[in-house]
């Protein structure tokens, strides 16, 4: 296949030249056989102790290679600290122990790279004390402008902190036989569009850890298992024995195509344990390779290609007010660190009031983009850009699809179902306040709404996050009322007779559902979007065609969120590891056990009553609301995972 390699050769005739082509069995030395020769590195004149003969040593060109032994050959990466061999290290320097970190200290401060790996010593993941709940306008933006001053100021007292450490995917899933899901879910994701057919059965080369030698030897190892960019390895030669098996990043520098030892020199050894079940492994090596499949010979190409990010430090942007969402601010690139923007206010002196997004997140755009459309914009004091600043350039930023307003289109005052932005866990009814060019509409939630439009938010027309009126209705949705709204269980036929409002029509809303591959169940890494620099262990907890509900490990149902499945915030396991992003962990027990028993009550009180009120059957919702209009409600189900383009709301007859 396209990213594989057939190791596969039919012909007795050419059998020593596939062997040669394995790059694995030249100068292979048995037990018996003097195996003390070594190489020095081109770092280092020190000498190795020779390699004991006691050891079958598989040599490459009659030659083994050998890292330099001691302090000249071990190196400190200038970015996350970490030691290792020096050889191993990246680029010519070997300043730094991955790409990512190289890239990391080109384009961070110090300040900036301790604040993205910043963790709270002693304490779980920072998460809201509760989640925003439905408030008057000045209370609700109050109290989320002090949670943000709060986090700022742990972030200044705690910089310090070291990470939470004893987590570990392989272990978490291991241990509870979950499932991740696979890399090819993510799109935006490193390798997202490349990955090909990489799966369990694929052979790699990889550092042998069950060897005394003193040198770094390799060998051969198969995948077990497939959790994001995480596998499950075992050595080859273990058959069904997995008491030395191993989770790794298959990004990760130290893996390789088989063939990789032969081309560059690296020895290739048979673990310590299995050294005695065979006299002859290279026999065992053909026999086992033979028709099997490995990474493509650029699989390290394509990762660091897909690992190269185009916005750069001291770029400017726009970019959503977080304290005002009606709004955009002009704020500058700090970092960039795995395709996410940390990005800092223009008028923020001190750097501190900053906002986290990916590259290709809704929310920024290019300098200019607020009045091209009509979007309110918050002009900065600054009158001219500071020296180093510069417009990042259109093309760089997602492209929303063309829409057609010329003929029926959204209009001011129509009324449809969207997720509150201050409360993802939430889809509530909500109105279309302005119309702005290029498909853009201003959206308010109906009932928390301030009388000078300051707390409306910005959605395109083809924007995931707003549905038509019925939507949760008929995919077993609870519908968040207007706050303050007496007539319950809501109706929308009521409720738009008492306001005098009509539905935006259905065709109008984005009804493609793509072959997105997510499964209820499946762990992955994911940004709590109330508070963007966070990226938490999560599970996919429910999926209505490309809504996936998001659940973060440890915390109460309530910090759910809906998200898109398409939507740049959710990354693969092992995401977080690959490019050197701080994870934030599931809340230990303690933290769960200290949420308020009382919350739980009333949250469950809620659902029942919610429950309890869902007496109303898409045929009398229809009847209700369309008023004898035809349509017919296409039906839904809690956790309905359709993964091709369907008409899943309502669909309009003719």
């Amino acid at each position: 296949m396209e990213n594989t390699k057939e190791l596969t050769e039919h012909s007795s005739r050419v059998e020593r030249k596939r062997r040669d082509s394995f790059g694995m069995f030249d100068g292979y030395d048995s037990c018996s056989e003097d195996t003390s020769s070594s190489s020095s590195s081109d770092e280092s004149e020190e000498e190795v102790a020779p390699l004991p003969s006691s050891l079958p040593i598989i040599k490459n060109n009659g030659q083994v290679y050998t890292y330099p032994d001691g302090k000249s050959g071990m190196a400190t990466c200038e970015m996350c600290g970490m030691v290792g061999v020096r050889d191993a290290f990246y680029s010519k320097t070997k300043r730094f122990c991955s790409v990512s970190c190289s890239r990391s200290y080109s384009s961070n401060s110090k300040k900036a790279s301790i604040l993205a790996r910043l963790q709270v010593a002693g304490k779980p993941p920072t998460k809201k004390a509760k989640v925003l709940q439905k408030q008057p306008l000045v209370a609700k933006l109050a109290e989320y402008a002090q949670y943000q001053a709060t986090l700022q100021n742990q972030a200044k007292t705690k910089a310090a902190a070291v990470p939470v450490e004893g987590f570990s995917w392989g272990n978490y899933i291991n241990s509870n036989s979950f499932t991740a899901a696979p890399v090819t879910c993510f799109k935006h994701a490193p390798m997202g569009t490349c990955w090909g057919d990489i799966a369990e059965g694929v052979r790699v080369e990889v550092p042998n850890t069950d060897c005394s030698l003193p040198t770094k030897v390799f060998w051969i190892a198969g995948i077990v298992k497939l959790a994001g960019y995480n596998a499950l390895l075992r050595y080859e030669g273990f058959e069904n024995d997995s008491s030395l098996d191993f989770w790794c990043n298959i990004c990760g520098s130290d893996i390789h195509p088989v063939g990789w030892c032969a081309t560059s020199g690296k020895p290739l050894v048979p673990p310590r344990t299995i050294q005695h079940k065979y006299t002859n492994w290279k026999a065992f090596l053909v026999k086992r390779l033979t028709g099997a499949k490995t990474l493509p010979p650029d699989f390290s190409q394509k990762v660091s290609e897909s690992m190269q990010y185009p916005f750069k430090t001291s770029m400017r942007v726009e970019v959503v007010d977080k304290t005002h969402l009606c709004r955009t601010r002009v704020a500058v690139v700090e970092s960039v660190i795995g395709g996410r923007l940390r990005l800092v206010y223009e008028e923020s002196e001190d750097k501190s009031d900053d906002f986290w997004c990916h590259m290709y997140s809704p929310l920024i755009h290019h300098i200019g983009w607020s009045r091209s459309i009509g979007h309110r914009f918050k002009r900065s004091d600054i009158t001219k850009k500071q020296d180093g600043h510069f417009d990042a350039p259109p093309h760089l930023f997602m492209k929303v699809k063309e829409v057609d307003a010329a003929g029926e289109w959204f209009k001011e005052g129509m009324k449809l179902e969207a997720i509150d932005p201050l409360n993802l866990s939430a889809i509530c009814v909500a109105t279309v306040r302005k119309v702005l060019a290029d498909g853009y509409l201003m959206i308010g939630i109906d009932g928390s709404e301030a009388a000078d439009g300051s707390d409306w938010f910005c959605y395109h027309a083809t924007s995931p996050s707003i549905f038509p009126v019925g939507f949760c209705e008929i995919n077993m949705i609870e519908l968040t009322p207007p706050r303050g709204y007496a007539k319950l269980p809501f109706k929308w036929f009521d409720y738009l007779r008492e306001t005098d409002s009509i539905a935006a029509p259905v065709k109008l809303f984005n009804k493609e559902v793509p072959n997105h591959g997510f499964h209820v169940g499946m762990k992955l890494e994911a940004v709590d979007l109330m508070e963007p620099r966070l990226v938490c262990v999560a599970t996919v907890t429910r999926i209505i065609h490309r809504l996936l509900r998001i659940h973060f490990d440890g915390w109460e149902d309530e910090y759910d969120q809906w998200v898109d499945c398409e939507s740049p915030d959710l990354y693969p396991v092992g995401w977080c590891q690959l490019t050197g992003y701080q994870l934030q962990p599931p809340a230990p027990q303690s933290s769960r056990d200290s949420q308020s028993s009382s919350s739980k009550q009333k949250k469950k009180a809620k659902s029942q009553q919610y429950k309890g009120q869902k007496k109303m059957t898409s045929l009398q919702l229809k009847e209700e609301l369309l008023d004898g209009e035809e349509y017919s409600f296409l039906q839904g189900t809690s956790d309905q995972e359709s993964n091709g383009s369907a008409s899943y709301y309502i669909k309009q007859e003719p």
